[in-house]
C-alpha cells in the first residue's frame, strides 16, 4: 500500500479557518478536519437551532466526501463535539438523518468551546469505496 498523501479541497465546503486541510486521504482512507456549521459562501456560522447547525455540518462533510470521491455511506467512524450535550438528542436526530440503517462507529464529547463559537463539530473517518 502506497504512503501517498494527497490533500483534498472543495469550494462546496468552508476554506479551513486556520492551517489545517480539509481532508487527507491516504490509501483507500480520508480523514475529515473537523466541520463547524459554516456556509461555504459566506464563510460565517448558519443562522439557527442546533439542529440546522448540525445539518449544515453534514452537508459541509459530504461535500468534502464526495470531493475525495467518497461519501457518506462509506464513513467508518465519526467524532461530534457539541458545547452542551444538553443538545444531544437533538444532534443525534440530525446526524442520523444522513445515515441509513447501518451508521458509522462514533465517540461524542462536550467541548469548552469550538471555533468561531460553533456549538457542533464532527470530523469523520472514510473509506474510498466499501467493497
Amino acid at each position: 500500500m502506497s504512503n501517498q498523501r494527497n490533500v483534498i479541497s472543495t469550494k462546496l465546503a468552508p476554506a479551513a479557518v486556520g492551517p489545517y486541510s480539509q481532508a487527507i486521504q491516504t490509501g483507500n482512507l480520508i480523514y475529515t478536519a473537523g466541520q463547524i456549521p459554516l456556509v461555504p459562501e459566506t464563510g460565517k456560522i448558519v443562522e439557527g437551532n442546533i439542529q440546522v447547525q448540525t445539518n449544515q455540518v453534514m452537508e459541509n462533510l459530504s461535500n468534502i466526501l464526495e470531493a475525495a470521491g467518497s461519501n457518506l455511506a462509506n464513513v467508518v467512524k465519526t467524532t461530534i463535539f457539541a458545547t452542551d450535550l444538553a443538545d444531544f438528542a437533538a444532534i443525534n436526530e440530525t446526524y442520523g438523518s444522513f445515515f441509513d440503517d447501518a451508521p458509522p462507529a462514533r465517540s461524542t464529547v462536550q467541548v469548552a468551546a469550538l471555533p468561531l463559537g460553533a456549538n457542533v463539530e464532527i470530523e469523520a473517518i472514510a473509506t474510498i469505496s466499501c467493497a
